[in-house]
């Protein structure tokens, strides 16, 4: 049954990349200036630029430009990237894990204290610990994440000097990059059994975490708290109640496991969040992953690395949205039935 919903959701999610590729392909292409001058330099004659849009395809039309687009990528093809000179496919292996590490960290840092935020300010409504959820709540989806981020720079970086510089994953002045296993510097580290430079990747995490993990616990809280107050009113639990089951076993039970299920769908929105977040948080520690790079490649008109940047995005989208998906039916086998 499981196979069965994800080639349903698969399905499902082909038109919407295709639509998303070929409005990618458009609004590339829209964008104010022209990648043959940008990369031909301000000395370069008209001739010169002509012979480099040539070179890039340029000078074909829209619709050949798409074909070859296409036809490249049936091949496993993405491109080049004019700004790295390397195969777009390869850019985007390389920085996605350093984007995966900080988003899932940041996620984690997330759960860890919204969740049990939740559960006790729905155990205890307007109580202290639930007008503190509130405001917490308030908090973190008021601020921006680049401001928060710039904020964190300025006060434990530059007033107090108790973060390290804000660039980049490890100082590689005084660590040495480990050995690529995951790409996960801190799993890669501690694989090699590098102690030291396990310590380097976490304290040039913890900024950029923290800061998106605000941005992620506003509502992660909001949801728990609404689903356990939903759950905690339910018959089910006044009748478990009335049976003198434990408070414990009311609680974890029969409650939160029956708050799960809305969680887990809001968890796996939150987490899309986070990878648009990204790019942000990216530009503000130097963190060297696939938000950087779209947004370099923005600026310099690189086309075939915005494309290859957003088509990873709507692969990692519907990816996350089947994860969900399945995990709600393991959870709920009634949401399994209704997919």
């Amino acid at each position: 049954m499981i196979a069965g919903l994800i080639l349903r959701r698969v399905a499902a999610a082909l038109p919407g990349l295709v639509g998303v590729l070929i409005a990618t392909f458009i609004l590339s292409r829209a964008l104010p200036g022209d990648p043959a001058v940008f990369f031909a330099g301000p000395a370069a004659n008209a001739e010169s630029v002509q012979q480099l849009r040539e070179t890039l395809g340029l000078d074909k039309s829209w619709p050949e430009q798409l074909w070859i687009y296409v036809a490249d990528i049936a091949s496993g093809s993405l491109g080049t990237s004019l700004t790295s000179g390397q195969p777009v496919l390869q850019d985007l292996i390389q920085r996605l894990p350093a984007s995966l590490e900080l988003t899932f960290v940041a996620l984690l840092l997330a759960v860890a204290v919204a969740v049990p935020l939740g559960v006790i300010a729905a155990l205890r409504p307007n109580s202290l610990i639930d007008h503190l959820c509130r405001v917490l709540v308030t908090v973190g989806a008021a601020f921006p994440t680049f401001f928060v981020g710039l904020l964190m720079v300025y006060v434990f970086y530059f007033l107090l000097d108790w973060a390290p510089q804000p660039l980049g994953r490890l100082d590689e002045i005084y660590f040495i990059a480990p050995e690529r296993v995951t790409g996960f510097y801190l799993v890669d580290t501690l694989v090699s059994g590098d102690v030291e430079a396990f310590r380097g990747a976490l304290s040039q995490l913890v900024m950029p975490a923290v800061t998106l993990g605000l941005f992620a616990l506003a509502p992660i809280a909001r949801m728990t708290r609404a689903a356990m107050l939903t759950a905690l009113g339910t018959d089910f639990i006044r009748t478990a109640r009335a049976y003198g089951l434990t408070r414990y076993t009311v609680i974890f039970t029969y409650a939160f496991r029956n708050a799960l299920l809305s969680i887990a769908n809001v968890m796996g929105m939150v987490f899309s969040f986070l990878l648009g977040s990204n790019v942000l948080v990216e530009q503000v520690f130097g963190w060297p992953g696939v938000g950087s790079y779209g947004v370099s490649a923005v600026i310099a008109s690189d086309y075939a690395a915005v494309q290859g940047f957003v088509l990873l995005m709507a692969v990692l989208y519907i990816l996350l949205n089947l994860a969900v998906d399945i995990l709600s039916g393991l959870i709920d086998p009634r949401a399994r039935m209704e997919g």
